[in-house]
C-alpha cells in the first residue's frame, strides 16, 4: 500500500497506529536478519509511547501529513537518547544527547519512528559495503549491492520494513540507492531541509532527503521535514514548502506534460560506459514524453567531465576537516596508549575504516601546504563554473533528465578493492551537489531490472520536480 493510503485509513480509523507499526515491525523482525538494513531498532516501550502519541493526536482531529506512519532514519542523524553510530567502530557506543530538527519534525507530525539504518562509514561510500556493520543486500537481488550510502534506508522501504526513510546525499547517495533498489528518491535544494543533527562529512555538499515507493509519499513527508531552521545557519528563510493540499493529496504545480521543455544531453547517454539497458530506457522514456507533448531539447555540459575530481578534491578536504574531531579525547572510541599522540594515532587507526583514512589522506593533501592552491582552491573555482553551465541550461529547460548511475547494480565484493571504479558510479550525481540543486531518482521498469533515470530542475522547485515525477509515474504505470 501507498503511504497516502495508510495514512487515510488511519485517520478514518479504518485501522490502528499500532497495527500499521505491529505490521512493519514484524516485517522487521523476518527480514532484517538477511538484508541487514537496520542497525538499530528501537525498543518496544519507545515504539509504544510514539504510538501512544500518534494515536492522541488522531483521536483529537490533529492530523499531518505523516502520522502514524512508520519512518526509518538514517544512522547519521542523530536521535536522541539511542546511538548514532554513522556505521563506524569509531562511534559504535556513541549515544546522542539531542534530536535533529528533521527528527523534532517527524515526532511532532505523530510519525513513528522505528530505528536507525545501515549506511556505509560516515557516508562515505556508493555500495554500502564500507560499513563497521557489514553490508546490506539489495531486496531485488540479494547478490548486488543496494547502493550507498544510504543503501540501509532505501532498503528499509524497498522490502516493506517502513513506509518512508530518511537518507543523506552529498554526492548521490540518496538517488544511487534509490535507482539500485527500484524506489523514488529525492535530493532537496541545499538549505531546504535543515542538516542540524545531520553528523558532517562535506558541509557544502550534505542534504537530507527521503525515500519512498510513490511520489505522492514524497511528497507527504518533504512537507513534514522541509523549511527554516535557526539552528542551521545555512537554511533557506525564504522556502515554504507547499506540496500537499488539505486532504494530503499532492498538489501539482505542473498539471500535464504538455510544453514542458526537458533537457537532455544525448552525448551523456551515448557515453560507451553507459550500458544499453539504461540508454534504451532513458530513450523509452524521453519519446513517450514528447509523444505527450514535452518539448525535447539537446543541451551540453561543458563542464561535467570535471564534476568528479572536483567532488572529491572538495569532499576529501571537508571531510578531513570535520573527521578531525574523532581523536579520543572528547568522545567516541578511545584506544588507550602511553602519551597523547600515541592514543590519537591508535584510536583513529583502529577506529576508522579503509575508506574514511583513505578520504581522509586525500584531503588532507589537497589542504596541505603547497598544495591548497593547486587542488582544493582550483576545485572551488571549477564548481562555480559547474554551477553557472546549470543556470545557463536552466534558461533554456525546466527539466534535465540523465541516467542517475551509468550501470545497474554490481555483485557485492566486485568493486570493493578499486575506489576509482566505484566512485566513477557517482559521475551523473556530484554535480548536482556540487551545485546544490533539487534531483529526483524514478524508477523506470522493464523487462529485466529497474532503471533510475534522473530529473534535475531549477533551485528551489521541488514542487515541480515532485510534479512531474508523479505524471511521469502515472503515464509509465
Amino acid at each position: 500500500m501507498k503511504a497516502k493510503d495508510i495514512l487515510n485509513k488511519v485517520i478514518k480509523k479504518e485501522i490502528s497506529v499500532k497495527e500499521v507499526v505491529q505490521r512493519y515491525l514484524s516485517n522487521i523482525q523476518k527480514q532484517n536478519s538477511f538484508y541487514n538494513a537496520f542497525i538499530t531498532v528501537f525498543d518496544e516501550d519507545f515504539i509504544n509511547k510514539q504510538i501512544e502519541r500518534s494515536q492522541k493526536m488522531i483521536q483529537e482531529g490533529n492530523f499531518s501529513p505523516v502520522v502514524g506512519l512508520p519512518v526509518a532514519i538514517k544512522d547519521n542523524i542523530n536521535v536522541k537518547g539511542f546511538p548514532t553510530t554513522c556505521a563506524s567502530n569509531i562511534l559504535k557506543n556513541y549515544i546522542s544527547p539531542y534530536n535533529a530538527t528533521v527528527v523534532e519534525k517527524l515526532y511532532s507530525a505523530g510519525a513513528i519512528i522505528v530505528g536507525k539504518t545501515n549506511l556505509d562509514e560516515f557516508a562515505m561510500g556508493s555500495s554500502n559495503e564500507n560499513s563497521f556493520f557489514g553490508p546490506v543486500k539489495n531486496p531485488l537481488n540479494p547478490k548486488l549491492v543496494p547502493g550507498g550510502s544510504s543503501g540501509g534506508s532505501a532498503v528499509a522501504v524497498a522490502s516493506d520494513m517502513v513506509t518512508l526513510s530518511l537518507g543523506s546525499d552529498t554526492g548521490g547517495s540518496i538517488r544511487l540507492p534509490a535507482a539500485f533498489c527500484g524506489i523514488y528518491g529525492i535530493k532537496p535544494t541545499y538549505g531546504v531541509v535543515s542538516r542540524y543533527g545531520l553528523v558532517a562529512f562535506a558541509s557544502s555538499l550534505d542534504q537530507i532527503g527521503a525515500f519512498s515507493k510513490y511520489s505522492e509519499d514524497l511528497a507527504l513527508i518533504m512537507q513534514v521535514i522541509s523549511g527554516y531552521d535557526p539552528y542551521d545557519s545555512t537554511s533557506s528563510k525564504d522556502f515554504i514548502p507547499d506540496f500537499i493540499d488539505e486532504s494530503f493529496n499532492i498538489k501539482l504545480s505542473i498539471k500535464d506534460l504538455t510544453n514542458i521543455k526537458i533537457g537532455f544531453p544525448s552525448k551523456i547517454v551515448n557515453d560507451s560506459a553507459v550500458e544499453d539497458i539504461i540508454k534504451n530506457s532513458i530513450t523509452e522514456l524521453l519519446l513517450l514524453l514528447e509523444k505527450n507533448g514535452s518539448i525535447i531539447k539537446e543541451i551540453d555540459f561543458p563542464y561535467l567531465e570535471y564534476s568528479i575530481p572536483t567532488y572529491y578534491i572538495i569532499a576529501t578536504s571537508e571531510a578531513s576537516s570535520n573527521l578531525a574531531r574523532y581523536d579520543g579525547v572528547r568522545y567516541g572510541l578511545r584506544v588507550e596508549a602511553q602519551d597523547l599522540r600515541t592514543m590519537i594515532k591508535k584510536t583513529r587507526g583502529e577506529g576508522f575504516g579503509l575508506e574514511v583514512k583513505r578520504r581522509i589522506l586525500t584531503g588532507t593533501f589537497c589542504l596541505s601546504s603547497g598544495y591548497y592552491d593547486a587542488y582544493y582552491k582550483k576545485a572551488l573555482q571549477v564548481r562555480n563554473l559547474i554551477k553557472k553551465d546549470f543556470e545557463n541550461i536552466f534558461k533554456e529547460v525546466d527539466f534535465i533528465i540523465i541516467p542517475t548511475s551509468p550501470t545497474l547494480p554490481w555483485k557485492i565484493g566486485e568493486k570493493i578493492n578499486d575506489p576509482i571504479k566505484m566512485y566513477l558510479s557517482d559521475i551523473y550525481t556530484v554535480s548536482i551537489n556540487l551545485a546544490g540543486l533539487p534531483s529526483i531518482n524514478i524508477p523506470y521498469y522493464n523487462d529485466y531490472f529497474p532503471v533510475g533515470i534522473q530529473i534535475i530542475s531549477n533551485y528551489f522547485t521541488e514542487s515541480d520536480l515532485l510534479s512531474i515525477s508523479f505524471l511521469i509515474e502515472n503515464l509509465t504505470k
